[in-house]
């Protein structure tokens, strides 16, 4: 018998891998242990697909009215915020970043659950004008099935949620696959779901590697929707199988997101927040602002001032309370920004700061200084990749219409930020970028009443808001002749 813990939740039921095998998660900010899970097999992950299904074609969740089922996700909302610092230290252990990054994505955790609670009942579908008064055409909005599910490692609960919730909200059943980094907090929710009553089946969480783990939720006949947060060859592999069974797909494949700084923004406030934009949660973000464009007018004061400030960011773990920015997942991902930094350089940006491990206090963990590299290019490595950690790439502008320009110049259609007192300028500028997301004068708010997703490589699909619900759902228009007739195509003839 297998010594494997019972961390997979399959069919309402805690179990261990069929195969015994696990996994060591270790926290990146110091190497420390934080617990073993258990690493599922092909055959578990047949199983808790094979459960979603029943549970699904049971109907007990699809049947239940979308107001209770809203009800439900409040109560998961509240049951959040009640253990939320049991939640936010769990996150901290796994991913490394600081204790007040992870309660705050507590907090937006509980937001998300509440917003979609909110309006589960409030797509009653629609009235159609048949041109007959006889008939009653209305378009439905009915659960899409069973939901495959796959998230990263930067924002482990905060990315399921996005998925979860509406999923809920809409009478579907899931398959969730976290990032093998980071399975505690998935861990978690499942126990709150389960505790909460959720019906048998409906929610299933399976961990370990994405090529035996993963690679079923997007291929296999049994699925009906992939939702994939995360890197863009990935998304295009999961993109490709999905197609082959004609699957919904919803991919958020990340970004390289420009920050615009004109010459009349509000200095400090743009410096700030360009520090923010670029180094919060240590540049681990897909919608991160880590291509910043300047004025050149105002370029080499703002450069200075903005490395100085970087050089003065404190770099520790999750319960270090002078840490203002924590490690990288792990030492695999630190070398591939190393790499990227180094091919940066090479093909002739300027390191202003950074592009170090930081110092002799820093051995322990895997840690990445916060980097600024300069006079770059829009063909630099560096600015055409998206490097996903603590890198800020600095380019310069003359006019409007070449900010606009040099901001569309990439593959990527996430997000991006404009800086001006000019509300003109802000209004044109924001309205001909081709990201999904614009702030104008702040950087990284997002709400979970307004739609999130890219365009471009940036993905398919908007998570959150609406559309986030309708991402879960299918249209089926019904059509009812209330005073059925003979049509008389096809007269009777004997």
């Amino acid at each position: 018998m297998t010594d494997s813990p019972a961390t997979l939740f399959i069919d309402g039921a805690w179990v261990p891998s069929s195969t015994g095998e696990t996994r060591t998660i270790t926290c990146p900010a110091d190497r420390s242990e934080v617990g073993i899970v258990s690493e599922a097999s092909a055959e578990d992950v047949e199983l808790a697909i094979l459960a979603a299904r029943r549970a699904f074609e049971g109907r007990e969740w699809v049947d239940t009215p979308a107001a209770k089922r809203g009800d439900f996700l409040i109560k998961v909302a509240e049951r959040l915020e009640e253990r939320k610092d049991e939640f936010a230290r769990a996150e901290a252990k796994d991913t490394g970043k600081r204790l007040v990054e992870a309660e705050g994505d507590m907090d937006d955790i509980a937001a998300c659950f509440r917003y979609f609670g909110k309006i589960a009942d409030q797509s009653p579908g629609r009235l159609v004008d048949a041109g007959n008064p006889a008939v009653i055409s209305r378009v439905v909005h009915e659960p899409i099935g069973v939901c495959g599910m796959i998230t990263p490692w930067n924002f482990p609960l905060l990315q399921a949620s996005w998925k979860i919730a509406p999923a809920l909200a809409a009478g579907n059943a899931f398959v969730l696959k976290p990032a093998e980094l980071t399975p505690h907090t998935a861990i978690l929710m499942m126990e709150v779901l389960d505790e909460l009553g959720l019906p048998k089946g409906v929610a299933n969480l399976v961990l370990g590697d994405g090529g035996v783990v993963g690679a079923p939720l997007s291929s296999h006949p049994e699925i009906d929707l992939v939702s994939f947060t995360g890197g863009l060859a990935t998304g295009r592999k999961i993109a490709e199988s999905a197609a082959t069974g004609i699957k919904k797909v919803a991919l958020e494949l990340g970004g390289k997101n420009p920050n615009i700084v004109f010459a009349d923004a509000d200095y400090e406030a743009a410096l700030d927040n360009a520090l923010n934009a670029g180094f919060l949660d240590s540049g681990l973000v897909c919608s991160a602002g880590t291509r910043l464009i300047v004025h050149e007018s105002i370029a080499e004061r703002f450069v200075d001032d903005l490395v100085a400030r970087a050089e003065d960011i404190v770099m520790g773990g999750p319960f270090d309370e002078a840490a203002e920015t924590g490690p990288l997942i792990s030492e695999a991902h630190r070398d591939k920004v190393t790499d990227y930094v180094t091919r940066g350089v090479e093909a002739g940006a300027r390191l202003r700061t950074g592009g170090n491990w930081g110092g002799p206090e820093h051995e322990q963990g895997v840690f990445y200084a916060p980097t600024v590299l300069d006079q770059c290019t829009w063909d630099n490595p560096a600015v055409v990749e998206e490097g996903f950690g603590p890198v800020i790439t600095v380019e310069t502008f003359s006019t409007e219409e070449e900010a606009i320009e040099i901001a569309n110049h990439t593959e990527y259609g996430l997000a991006g930020g404009v800086w001006t007192s000019d509300a003109g300028t802000a209004n044109r500028v924001s309205r001909r970028l081709r990201h999904g997301t614009i702030w104008i004068n702040d950087y990284h708010p997002y709400l979970p009443q307004a739609e999130w997703g890219g365009f471009k490589m940036s993905g398919v699909g908007r998570e959150l808001g609406p559309s986030g619900l309708e991402e879960y759902t299918e249209a089926k228009h019904i059509y009812e002749n209330t005073e059925p007739a003979v049509s008389g195509w096809f007269p009777r003839k004997r």
